[in-house]
């Protein structure tokens, strides 16, 4: 008798909370679908924003949705697809699916092949559209073909192909680079010059700190019409190697890899920018910092020692380096 009202109580019980579930949700009407988005930083007001936008009548529906249909997987940041039209069953198993936008950090200073890494894992590209990003898609116009892919944290479509994606690429880099060009004008640079430069310095500095003063010194080298002697522009010649595609080039790089990127046997800038840089080292080529110095180096630490002599290099080589 003592069992049989138990079963009853966790029946009446269940019965309760199946009941509670639909009388939380938003009220059952036709509704489109629309994007529904979580920040990468501030998921906090999840429930309370479900409720504002009428998909939930009440915030703490969220957390007993998740009990009852025993979905507690985490929902992750991105945009979803859900409907007012959506009980809250449907609603929480829709947020605990993978989202119909993700968002996808590009960091400063990669080349376009490591960017179409990135977007490949997250977007499940196929190798053909990994290879139409790196030979088709960033391609399509010279001047566009590395350095326009602006670093930033995008919110893209997971059926979003390649070629839209460089172009949402692109439109954020005109976005925060309008204007500059004119700016460079004024100082006769031409915008494609001043963002190569940029994309070594992006390279080359050990935050954006230094970016003013190498600025200043690989300005001083393209004045004085000295080779560069750049380690980036060699390892963005060699490629990808097994310790990815920065790793530390060898002295005998410098000499046998033959190449317009190869800045030790070429004098000037090479052809096109080797990275996608950020708008400090942008802002640091329009405004380097005046500089004696046509060396530097950084120690083990980080931290940038520069000389305006040959002389001066080797001994900070052999007080920093050895």
């Amino acid at each position: 008798m003592k069992n049989t009202k138990i079963i009853a109580t966790i029946a009446v019980a269940a019965i309760l909370l199946v009941s509670a579930l639909f009388i939380t949700s938003a009220p059952k009407k036709e509704a489109d679908s629309t994007i529904f988005t979580i920040s990468r930083t501030n998921q906090e007001q999840t429930a309370k924003r479900l409720s504002d936008g009428e998909y939930l009548r009440f915030p703490w529906a969220l957390p007993l949705a998740r009990i009852i249909t025993l979905h507690f997987g985490p929902i992750e940041p991105g945009g979803y697809k859900i409907s007012q039209s959506m009980n809250a069953r449907e609603l929480i198993i829709a947020l605990t699916s993978e989202p119909q936008l993700k968002w996808i950090i590009i960091p400063e200073g990669l080349r376009k092949e490591e960017i179409g890494e990135r977007l490949a894992k997250e977007l499940h590209w196929s190798n053909e559209e990994l290879e139409k990003w790196n030979t088709t898609y960033t391609a399509m116009q010279y001047d566009y073909r590395e350095g326009v892919y602006f670093p930033d944290t995008y919110l893209i479509p997971t059926d979003e192909n390649g070629l839209d994606t460089a172009k949402r690429m692109i439109n954020r880099f005109n976005e925060r680079f309008a204007g500059y060009p004119e700016k460079f004008t004024a100082k006769n640079i031409k915008w494609t010059t001043a963002l190569t430069l940029a994309s070594i310095i992006q390279r080359e500095a050990a935050g954006s700190h230094d970016m003013p003063l190498i600025a200043g010194i690989l300005w001083n080298r393209l004045d004085q019409n000295k080779q560069l002697e750049i380690d980036a522009t060699v390892q963005y010649a060699r490629g990808k190697t097994e310790n990815g595609w920065w790793s530390p080039i060898k002295g005998s790089d410098t000499r046998s890899i033959e190449s317009p990127f190869n800045t030790y046997l070429n004098k000037g800038l090479p052809p096109h920018p080797i990275s996608n840089p950020g708008m400090d080292a942008i802002e640091a080529v329009l405004n380097p910092e005046s500089t004696d110095c046509i060396y530097y180096l950084h120690d083990s630490e980080g931290i940038i020692h520069c000389s305006a002599s040959f002389a001066e290099h080797e001994l900070n080589i052999d007080q920093y380096l050895r």
